[in-house]
């Protein structure tokens, strides 16, 4: 199955869909093998010591595969995380932002599972990684448009 959503698509869902993380997220690119996703760092997002915080991480990984799952099904708004393991690898660079790549592993007709790996604008070396699993609502299964 390929792609079904662009980025301008996706973006424009979590716009309409998910106000409550409305501006803290930004899909850049969507292909057959991927997504890649950006963290707009704001002050709310980082802990004592200048750091990204883990919460903010996961919230990072989790939109990451929740967007690479519904590129392949379309805007499903209830669609939910199952699973979540996550390594937190080392300190985020200060002062940018979190880019993440996340690439669907498997599609099924009830789950997804999806790999996630998070870096700092600009550095080379991986911050984190995340291997997630989503819920597929059945067909016809979701919010009104």
């Amino acid at each position: 199955m390929g792609v079904v959503m662009t980025a301008t698509e996706m973006n424009a869902f979590l716009q309409k869909v998910f106000l409550e993380v409305a501006g803290e997220f930004h899909v850049e690119e969507v292909s057959d093998t991927g997504v890649t996703l950006r963290l707009l760092v704001q002050d709310r997002h980082l802990r004592p010591g200048g750091t990204i915080s883990g919460p903010a991480m996961f919230g990072l990984a989790d939109v990451t595969a929740y967007m690479v799952t519904l590129a392949h099904i379309g805007p499903r708004a209830l669609a939910v995380t199952t699973n979540c393991a996550i390594d937190f690898m080392r300190k985020p660079a200060a002062g940018v932002d979190l880019i993440a790549h996340g690439r669907l592993l498997k599609l099924g007709k009830q789950l997804s599972v999806s790999d996630v790996l998070i870096y700092s604008e600009g550095v080379e070396q991986p911050v984190a990684r995340a291997s997630l699993t989503y819920a597929i609502p059945p067909a016809g299964v979701d919010l009104p448009s």
